[in-house]
């Protein structure tokens, strides 16, 4: 299937300009100044472990400043086509940086890259997708609810939702330390002033319709819809792998309406993820039927099967009055 513009600009600019720190205009910055037309091209950068980042370029530099924001500590610079920055007692993994580097080659070019980028996560814990609600009625909100099956850290997870074309990287998860059997709750739309991320081990700190005292509430900001009763909502981690997915269409139809949500089939299928019943790409036969899904009645994961699950047998439409946003789901369901 040709490619087009979600996968290029949804999946691979996004995974490039917030994790792998590839240049852009709004991202990133990299100024040229020298004697040569030849000058070297700053190509992307890394974080190769919680305490080292490889920064690529077109060929060998010699690094002559180097800032983060925030402030580490850098106990050696490899110079190189691969700039290997190594630093002590790092900020914490899937923290937020920004490097501001100035290089230069043997020719006297000079190349300044300013470009933001993520700590290396190696603890990000095996969770799931649990509950989604698609639909509102004021003040109940659209949610996605996870579910964690062992303790980890949260940071630099990606939720795509494929509905949302424009856009379909809508939230990356801050570092986040959670506990085992946690329940986390995306927010997807901020209508309240007492609405309040709980990034700290107090998961009583937010107010708002849907909050939770026990459960871990986040929330994103303004009141933009952003899923839809036919979508396809993926996690990926730093290493473009699919942690989970899930699949929702309100009819059986053949085939897509929309390109963003084949290409999204598509890659999921390709990831190993979501097959057909005869293991080619989804249809929207093949995805979890939402139809009857409303402000009280929520598709959910069946918790009583283990671990992550992309198959429609492992999911229902809870019975009405049946949402439960940072809860185990219940089990009664309708029709």
């Amino acid at each position: 299937m040709k490619k087009t513009q979600f996968v290029q600009a949804g999946i691979l600019a996004a995974v490039c300009l917030i994790y792998s720190c590839a240049t852009g205009t709004s991202d990133a910055a990299a100024i040229v100044l020298g004697k040569s037309s030849g000058a070297p091209v700053f190509l992307s950068c890394k974080a190769v472990s919680e305490t080292e980042i490889a920064f690529e370029f077109s060929h060998p530099v010699t690094v002559t400043s180097l800032h983060f924001s925030p402030s580490v500590l850098v106990e050696a610079v490899q110079d190189g086509s691969t700039v290997r920055v190594s630093f002590s007692g790092g900020p914490g993994p899937g923290q937020r940086l920004t490097a501001d580097l100035l290089a230069e080659d043997d020719n006297g070019n000079t190349i300044n890259v300013l470009v933001p980028l993520r700590t290396r996560n190696d603890r990000i814990p095996p969770l799931c997708i649990n509950e989604l609600r698609t639909e509102n009625s004021k003040p109940r909100y659209e949610f996605i609810e996870f579910k964690t099956f062992a303790a980890g850290n949260l940071g630099a997870l990606r939720l795509f939702i494929a509905g949302s074309y424009k856009s379909p990287l809508v939230y990356e998860f801050p570092s986040i330390e959670a506990a085992n059997n946690e329940y986390i709750t995306l927010h997807l739309r901020t209508t309240e002033e007492n609405c309040r991320d709980e990034l700290g081990s107090n998961l009583d700190e937010s107010g708002g319709t849907d909050s939770s005292p026990t459960a871990r509430d986040l929330w994103i900001p303004g009141s933009t819809k952003l899923l839809h009763k036919t979508d396809i909502i993926y996690l990926l981690d730093q290493d473009d792998r699919v942690v989970d997915a899930v699949m929702i269409s309100e009819s059986a139809d053949l085939w897509w309406n929309k390109d963003y949500l084949a290409e999204a089939a598509e890659f999921l299928f390709n990831a190993g993820t979501w097959k057909s019943h005869d293991g080619k790409i989804c249809s929207p036969a093949d995805a979890v039927q939402s139809s009857g899904t409303t402000a009280t009645r929520t598709i959910c994961r069946d918790e009583t099967l283990a671990g992550n699950s992309y198959s429609t047998a492992a999911w229902y439409i809870t019975a009405t009055s049946g949402a439960t946003p940072g809860k185990p789901n219940n089990p009664k369901r309708y029709n």
